[in-house]
């Protein structure tokens, strides 16, 4: 196990979430590979499936908290205009005292989609470091490099032409590392990420330049390419390289084929932010952490689909059905969420959030007047105070006794009842 850590990323909170993603993609190969059809990109989509689907409660909570905000949005801005040209302690402290229970009459968070968007992040981003790097997560994988990787690590030269692939770049410091000279589990991990994003024309290189494996290049090629070929396209491959080499060879069905993955991931993943329900541009949520981030949300959904187009012509195909998956399924998702949310009536949501609100406050009240009549009775008590008659000490203990006989424990409402309890003791000696 612990030579397949050293391929998995070890950034804080996304590794630990990207190995439990792993043994994810992992049972999902395993189990396509027990009914013999072991195959890389259909694991990806069965994969980008489940995790968006569990995500699906975090995103619907997210938009129902855009559709309050909207309908919150004429009151926050009436207080801004209020305290409009303010700026003393006093007027920002009230403003803010002001905009807060807004929020708590509408019962949300001010920074609720914040919150949303903090969970998913990391799941998003660990989920794109497991399918860019298959072999460190899924050992089925890895272990088909594992002979040609144990021969190649023994044979003179073979580090520095490993070095010279494209993709080595990316991996220097591992190169460059003492543990990688020593040989050993560095050494081989560092092949395997190599070899992984390698091009076809680099692994028929290797055949030509180490010709004493030849035979295992070829078959080890053979394995992979069968693991990553998805309607013709090797997901290993970019589409410009497979682009370039179909359209040398005439098959122009393929070179369309290659094409349609950066069109498809940037359409559909453009089609994914316009179902989305639209914020007005000109209202703002009075909060300025939540205004900041939905200001950069709105640029990034318009600027990520033409960054997954330009990327995807150059990254292996793989990464490509990653986003065109996820997109598609997010506009699936979308679609039925939007038709979710148009059957809620926010106003009843609204009017319940308000009397649950209503309800903890009496409550905090209560709490408030209990502690303080306990108080006065511990005060009088210890004071030797006693002209309290025995009627009105047992009026108050049998009123406090039924505001809170049911307090949680913990809460303010139980601490008040043990000030209760002894001031019973106390007053009953």
């Amino acid at each position: 196990m612990s030579g397949i850590l050293l391929t998995k990323t070890s950034t804080f909170i996304i590794g630990p979430v990207a190995t439990l993603l792993g043994y994810l993609m992992n049972g999902i190969f395993n189990l396509l590979n027990m009914i013999g059809i072991p195959n890389i990109g259909l694991s990806i989509i069965i994969f980008v499936i489940i995790i968006y689907l569990c995500m699906m409660p975090l995103t619907v909570k997210q938009q129902k908290f855009s559709k309050l905000q909207a309908k919150m949005n004429p009151e926050l801005q009436e207080i801004r205009k209020k305290y409009e040209g303010k700026k003393d302690n006093d007027s920002m402290m009230a403003m803010n005292e002001e905009t807060q229970e807004v929020y708590k009459k509408y019962g949300v968070s001010p920074t609720g989609s914040c919150v949303q968007l903090l969970i998913q992040m990391p799941i998003l981003l660990s989920l794109y470091r497991v399918i860019y790097n298959i072999p460190a997560y899924v050992p089925s994988v890895k272990n088909v490099f594992t002979g040609l990787v144990d021969k190649l690590t023994v044979l003179e030269g073979s580090s520095e032409y490993l070095q010279s692939f494209e993709n080595a770049r990316y991996f220097s410091k591992q190169f460059a590392s003492e543990a990688f000279a020593a040989g050993g589990e560095t050494m081989r991990n560092t092949f395997i990420d190599v070899l992984n994003k390698a091009s076809t024309a680099e692994w028929m290189s290797l055949k030509t330049q180490f010709p004493s494996v030849s035979d295992l290049v070829q078959s080890t090629y053979d394995t992979l390419h069968q693991y990553n070929n998805f309607f013709g396209l090797n997901i290993g491959d970019s589409p410009l390289f497979s682009m370039k080499e179909a359209f040398g060879a005439g098959n122009y069905l393929l070179v369309f084929g290659a094409l349609l993955v950066p069109i498809f991931a940037a359409l559909f993943q453009f089609l994914s932010v316009k179902l989305m329900p639209q914020v007005n541009n000109d209202q703002s949520s009075g909060n300025e952490t939540a205004d900041t981030m939905m200001a950069t949300m709105k640029t990034m959904n318009y600027t990520m689909p033409i960054m997954s187009a330009v990327l995807c012509f150059t990254l292996p195909a793989g990464m490509g059905i990653y986003w065109v998956a996820g997109s598609l399924i997010r506009c699936i998702q979308q679609i039925a969420i939007n038709r979710h949310i148009d059957k809620i009536d926010f106003d009843e949501l609204i009017k319940k959030n308000q009397e649950k609100q209503a309800k903890k406050v009496k409550k905090e009240v209560d709490s408030s007047l209990l502690i303080k009549n306990a108080n006065i009775r511990t005060k009088a008590s210890l004071s030797g105070d006693n002209t309290m008659s025995q009627k009105e000490k047992d009026a108050l203990i049998e009123e406090a006794r039924k505001k809170n006989a049911n307090a949680k424990p913990g809460s303010i409402a139980a601490k008040a009842n043990m000030v209760k309890d002894y001031n019973e003791n106390k007053i009953s000696k």
